[in-house]
């Protein structure tokens, strides 16, 4: 199966014009049509981004407990 990813925007009497695909004339293939919503082009990526960081206790030993189940 070859794939090729297109973006196009529908026409205004609902015509969807596709041009430069890498397919031969003949060639039989499937067409899936997707709407793409705004929120999908707009999603956050990295909702923590450009968000404060604060150690606390920092310098403290994690998780003495653990260290004596070795022993």
């Amino acid at each position: 199966m070859n794939a090729h990813h297109l973006e196009t925007t529908v026409e205004k009497d609902g015509m969807l014009v596709l041009e430069g695909l890498p397919f031969q004339a003949g060639d039989s293939v499937e067409v899936i049509i997707i709407t793409r919503s705004a929120k999908s082009t707009s999603e956050n990526h990295y909702p923590l981004r450009g968000t404060p960081v604060t150690y606390e206790a920092p310098t403290e030993p994690v998780a003495l407990e653990d260290w004596e189940a070795l022993t």
